[in-house]
């Protein structure tokens, strides 16, 4: 004897699969590194956060630091305090490298990240307003924070602009439904 599903059913049948696959946001951040005309010049230290209207963290995104200084096991680690905000808020508290999150300083230019709802390190990220939150800081140099205001999840797709003035340029926030 043969299972039959009604031809109706098949949409409620997959309404779990299909409806969790096209609830998921997507947030996507491209953000520059300026290369700086400086004598010494060392790759800086980013960090890439979520935090809420109260400016609790709401998720971590991105920590960038040197993962192979020479020293002593993790000695680059002891200058993620130089991300005086980041620091502060969550950084003390967190066991480095963060699977995921951590990885090494990056080179001047344009660096892509993405994120979906539902997956590490974005999880499940509760409706609400949030402000990303990017900062930046580079031994012999200078320290920059910036902020880009946003709305979770995002009702359209849009893109959010804003740009730093010295160890970060132009950052584009692009979030789609």
């Amino acid at each position: 004897m043969r299972n039959w599903i009604h031809v109706a059913s098949v949409p409620a049948l997959l309404g779990g699969a299909v409806g969790s696959q096209a609830m998921a946001a997507d947030l996507a951040v491209k953000l520059e590194i300026p290369r700086l005309n400086v004598a010494e010049y060392h790759r800086p230290y980013v960090a890439v956060w979520l935090e809420r209207a109260d400016q609790s963290v709401a998720a971590n995104l991105a920590v960038w630091y040197d993962q192979k200084s020479k020293g002593a096991e993790g000695a680059g680690s002891k200058w993620l305090k130089d991300l005086r905000q980041w620091w502060r808020k969550s950084g003390r508290e967190l066991q480095m490298p963060l699977d995921g999150v951590s990885g090494a300083t990056r080179p001047a230019g344009e660096h892509q990240l993405g994120f979906s709802d539902g997956k590490a390190p974005l999880g499940r990220l509760a409706p609400g307003d949030y402000t990303l939150m990017i900062e930046a800081a580079r031994e012999v140099g200078g320290r920059e924070l910036v902020k880009v205001p946003l709305t979770w999840p995002p009702k359209a797709a849009q893109t959010l602009k804003a740009a730093g003035q010295h160890e970060l340029g132009a950052i584009s926030v692009e979030l789609k439904p």
